[in-house]
């Protein structure tokens, strides 16, 4: 496709500046009415995008899209690909800081409705550079080198619930994860349960592991969005807090048999909402032990939790309230462990992030929907900008600082031309 159009100089800038600027500061007007994106049609960039993430590497995307008649060399495959999970990251830091600046209308999709929200972390392994490569070829003076370190890539799920705590069928889940930092990925959180509308919910309940970077920031999400605190709850993994019951078990009880049966009758009392009971129980069992014993620090949690309100498994189940995270554990496997963790793979960290927020919205099934606000996103402004940084969520929450749901904001308008003096 040729595109002929006029010139049209740029806007002065400061008489000290030097050179043209960042690339993509400009737009062709008629490749944003068209929606082209970097040389490549809406359409190619959302196929293109969509198969490398859902296909388990780029060359076997490639062979599926020459199947399907879109023959591309790889490295332009590559190239579309990695510009779609930029687009798309440039898109979300876009909603974020229209969140912020109460410019974001809130939803009405969840209203009147049970939600589950679960957060945890998986494991990647990122990329770093350390020498850079000389020469191609046979001209080649110096190979590249790099160095490779384990991140934990963090992931939201929210998903809508029936009366009995189980997801709705047919429901679209929102599905999220950064690899920067806790606070990052609970401020994304905040705002999807603000664009949805989780304000207005009957149940919002709110689980995970015993990760405490998760249960120190659950407080400012509450604030944040507004959520009545009769209606959500605080729910500890039912197959975690058994897990630290069989841990502290192992410490005091030798025979197996034996261990086998306390484990039974603890869990069980567990699940009916007694966990005073187990506590004493295992205090009982362990009373001649040292105090720096390990065991005491499994009972030490156990109360923790219990004391906040986190193991009150029997009236979860009345409430109908899932008992397990079971929903974030299985989007870690679908979205990460899938593609972005493996034998000899590594990745850039900005390519992974692009990657973890395509294969979200592809095994949410909002990808579609979201492309096209992408698109229309970009026709105006085509810069690929998608960095941000969130508030310390600690300190503020230390610091007794009002935190509170982002007062909407009106966009000033322009006067119609009729009305000029």
């Amino acid at each position: 496709m040729w595109v002929t159009t006029l010139y049209c100089a740029p806007a002065a800038r400061n008489k000290n500046a030097k050179g043209r600027g960042r690339e993509g500061s400009g737009v062709y007007p008629e490749f944003g009415v068209l929606g082209i994106q970097e040389g490549s049609s809406p359409a190619l960039v959302r196929e293109v995008g969509r198969q490398v993430a859902l296909l388990p590497s780029y060359a076997i995307a490639r062979e599926e899209l020459a199947r399907r008649g879109i023959d591309l060399d790889i490295k332009e495959l590559y190239g579309i690909g990695k510009y779609a999970g930029a687009a798309a990251l440039t898109y979300r830091r876009r909603l974020l800081e229209q969140y912020r600046a109460g410019l974001l209308p809130v939803g009405k999709e969840w209203a009147g409705k049970r939600l589950g929200v679960f957060v945890d972390g998986g494991r990647t392994k990122l990329r770093t550079t350390t020498r850079r490569q000389k020469g191609q070829g046979k001209h080649k003076t110096q190979r590249r080198r790099y160095r490779t370190d384990w991140k934990e890539p963090k992931l939201l799920i929210i998903v809508e619930l029936d009366e009995r705590g189980r997801m709705v069928p047919g429901s679209k889940a929102v599905l999220d994860g950064t690899f920067e930092g806790p606070d990052e990925l609970m401020e994304l959180l905040a705002m999807y349960l603000h664009l949805f509308g989780a304000a207005s919910a009957k149940l919002v309940s709110l689980g995970a592991d015993g990760a405490p970077w998760i249960w120190e920031r659950w407080d400012w999400v509450i604030q944040r969005v507004g959520l009545k605190a009769k209606r959500v709850t605080k729910t500890l993994d039912w197959c975690h807090a058994v897990h630290h019951i069989s841990l502290a078990l192992e410490h005091v009880v030798e025979d197996k048999a034996e261990r086998r049966r306390l484990f039974k009758k603890l869990r069980k009392w567990l699940k009916q909402g007694d966990w005073w009971e187990v506590i004493l129980e295992l205090s009982q069992l362990a009373k001649d032990l040292p105090s720096g014993h390990a065991l005491w620090t499994e009972l030490s949690y156990l109360e923790r939790h219990g004391e906040e309100g986190h193991l009150d498994y029997a009236r979860f189940r009345r409430r109908g309230v899932p008992l397990g995270s079971g929903a974030i554990e299985s989007a870690i496997r679908r979205v990460i462990n899938l593609r972005l963790k493996g034998n000899s793979i590594s990745w850039y960290q900005e390519n992974a992030e692009g990657m973890l927020l395509l294969r979200c919205l592809v095994l949410s099934n909002r990808w579609d929907d979201t492309f096209v606000q992408i698109s229309a996103s970009l026709a105006s402004d085509r810069r690929l900008d998608w960095t941000f940084s969130s508030p310390d969520m600690l300190a503020q929450l230390k610091a007794n600082i009002t935190i509170e749901p982002p007062k909407p904001q009106v966009l000033a308008t322009s006067a119609p031309y009729a009305t000029a003096a």
